[in-house]
């Protein structure tokens, strides 16, 4: 009779627990919202409805290894009424953003670089007097808004960007990559509390299938130098232009579709696998600037692995419902039963609350892999995105003794609390490294390259589910053993500083070796890069007075400087300071770039609204392909856990932990 009560008592809770699930954000009360998106509600007022982003034109020229884009947006103020708008969209996480134009009518006004705040006023100054201007700003490495004011009726405004980004191959396989839209993020930030800096996440979005009225186009040249090979995209239909066996032109090949909902990816490999590894240098009027790209030895293959403990750490949060869960569970599957006996694994599965398979990381025997995979297909998705809990409750989990843990999260990555999760990850570097799966066509790359960086690991993003294999592979062997251990570089009798990163890391996989840095004087003298390999001592030597500075290598002043800044703010785990804000303004004022504390501005001055009446408008944005109505707002499926709560007559874990070892799902 007691465990009959018991039972009753638990199904009880569990079918209150279940009812309390809010079916959308917009059904709490007011003092309780969050900074959640919603979707976006034509209101049938063509005066305001009608201004749209009308299109968005791409065209990058790669040389070597460094890409040079400019993008440029056209909006139009189809309506009657002056138009204050805002914008929301994504860049690349390498992107140094170092110039902006604005065009309104045959008016051309090239963008100044502030201080954020200081262009945040100079630009409501500009609003409140009627004035046509636009202000670009930076919310996350990867996240830019865009914000017009006093467009008015009929006008085309024309904003053009412009950035730079180093190409690092993986794998002798080069991948540019241009973010088109920033999908729905997470947040459980109260609205009424938010920091003026979280409040683009509260934006609208058309509902899935929706295809926004905005054309995408976009043309790549790459010039590499040596021919090319595999030249392909696996997000869009590409056609491709040969001039010479190392010169190919790259558009989409059916333009007229709508190709803005998902990031576009162009990758390609050079003749022989080569990587264009080397010495490059700048010789300025100011500063001189060197980049160093090392390609590691080759992997040796060690006959003896230690066994390998791995957490896996599983998003079902409402915006990976279908296509991106689907995918997610594909490689998880293929990642747990590649295992081998000797390696142990768990399995923590997150939306709103998360919940873990054992109470410790169990053998990877036949029976415990079938039932990781039971949990893992009875997943449908829905709920919030609580990455951070999630993360402290695979940390929490005993380490096993003779083991290398190793932690792997799977996820779209949007939420708009990145920091917490690299903090988090940083304070346990004794205890594990990070991977991180981005799953999705427009994935969080922020969070994923974050995540990687904070954790010592790699970052992996699977657009498809047919390309889940390939990346569980690549992982596989990217965590048996590292290339080069004990890395330095040493310069002799070569003036250098400045150098970024300021510390060597370990190599792992066939990822080169990266360094930024400034010199004094002219080129002279060598560069030694020195390691041990499983084999024995590994050395290389490159002789800097036989590289000549050239004047194509301008970019790399904005490129160190980027360097620079990402260390500083993006990745940095441990928070921000006064003295790293002053630090960053000044790159930022100094290298005319985009950065947390630096905005770009740019006036018309001509009083064009004399009343400065206008409405406003935040752009809608399509979700990205895969991504559910789900993403948006709170879903009604029941959060991880809940369902077996729900289920309580039939599962085990309901009886307090007193059957733990037989259990599916504890909740923790």
């Amino acid at each position: 009779m007691k465990r009959m009560k018991w039972l009753g008592h638990i199904a009880l809770v569990a079918a209150v627990l279940l009812c309390r699930l809010p079916a959308h954000a917009s059904e709490e009360p007011s003092e309780d919202k969050t900074l959640s998106p919603y979707f976006f509600v034509e209101k049938g007022d063509p005066s305001v409805d009608s201004f749209s982003l009308t299109s968005t034109d791409v065209k990058a020229t790669v040389i070597g290894v460094i890409a040079d884009v400019f993008v440029t947006q056209k909006y139009v103020n189809n309506g009657k009424t002056p138009i204050n708008a805002r914008y929301i969209f994504p860049a690349s996480t390498r992107a140094a953003v170092h110039g902006m134009k604005m065009t309104v009518g045959n008016r051309i006004v090239t963008a100044r670089i502030r201080e954020r705040e200081a262009a945040k006023q100079e630009f409501e100054r500009a609003k409140a007097e009627g004035k046509s201007a636009s202000l670009l700003e930076e919310q996350r490495p990867n996240v830019f808004t865009m914000s017009l004011a006093n467009i008015m009726p009929g006008d085309a405004v024309l904003i053009e960007l412009h950035y730079t980004e180093l190409l690092t191959p993986t794998d002798g396989t080069y991948e540019f990559v241009y973010p088109t839209v920033v999908g729905p993020r997470y947040s459980n930030r109260k609205e009424a509390t938010a920091p003026e800096s979280d409040r683009w996440v509260k934006s609208p979005y058309l509902k899935e299938g929706k295809t926004p009225p905005t054309n995408f186009s976009i043309n790549v040249s790459l010039s590499t130098g040596i021919p090319l090979q595999e030249v392909s995209s696996r997000s869009h239909a590409i056609g491709l232009s040969w001039k010479n066996s190392s010169m190919a032109d790259v558009s989409l090949a059916r333009p007229g579709d709508f190709g803005g909902n998902r990031d576009f990816i162009l990758t390609y490999r050079l003749a022989g696998k080569q990587i264009q590894s080397g010495l490059m240098l700048y010789e300025g009027e100011k500063e001189n600037f060197f980049l160093l790209m090392v390609q590691p030895p080759e992997r040796v293959h060690p006959a003896d692995i230690l066994p390998r403990e791995y957490v896996f750490i599983l998003d079902v949060s409402g915006s990976m419902s279908g296509f991106p869960l689907d995918t997610a569970k594909a490689l998880i599957r293929d990642l747990i039963s590649n295992l081998r006996m000797s390696d142990t694994f768990n399995l923590v599965l997150f939306a709103g609350s998360s919940s873990v398979m054992a109470p410790s990381s169990v053998p990877a025997t036949q029976e415990n892999v079938a039932r990781a995979l039971k949990i893992i297909d009875n997943q449908s998705g829905g709920g919030g995105t609580e990455l951070a809990p999630a993360l402290k409750n695979a940390l929490s989990i005993p380490t096993n003794a003779g083991t290398a843990r190793s932690v792997i999260i799977i996820t779209d990555g949007y939420i708009d609390a990145e920091r917490e999760v690299f903090s988090l990850i940083s304070k346990n570097l004794d205890k594990t490294n990070v991977f991180s799966f981005g799953i999705g066509s427009s994935v969080n790359r922020y969070l994923i390259e974050g995540i990687a960086k904070a954790g010592q690991g790699e970052p992996f993003v699977v657009t498809k589910p047919e390309h889940a294999a390939a990346a569980a592979s690549r992982f596989r062997d990217y965590v048996r053993s590292p290339l080069l251990t004990d890395t330095r570089v040493t310069f002799r009798d070569f003036e250098t500083y400045g150098v970024e990163p300021p510390a060597t890391p370990d190599l792992f996989a066939k990822r080169p070796l990266i360094l930024f840095g400034k010199y004094r004087g002219k080129p002279a003298g060598s560069i030694e890069v020195s390691g041990r390999t499983a084999d024995g001592a590994y050395r290389r030597v490159f002789r800097v007075r036989d590289t000549k500075p050239l004047p194509r290598h301008a970019p790399l002043r904005y490129l160190w400087a980027r360097s620079r800044v990402a260390r500083l703010t993006y990745f940095n785990a441990q928070g921000e300071n006064p003295e790293t804000g002053k630090e960053v303004t000044a790159l930022g004022l100094e290298y005319s770039l985009l950065t947390t504390y630096t905005s770009f501005i740019a006036v018309l001055d001509v009083v064009r609204n004399p009343d400065a009446k206008a409405a406003n408008v935040d752009q809608p944005l399509p979700l990205p392909e895969g991504v559910s109505n789900n993403a948006v707002g709170m879903s009604s499926v029941p959060e991880p856990g809940l369902t077996a709560l729900a289920a309580a007559m039939g599962t085990a874990i309901l009886f307090i932990g007193l059957r733990r070892r037989r259990m599916g799902l504890v909740r923790k």
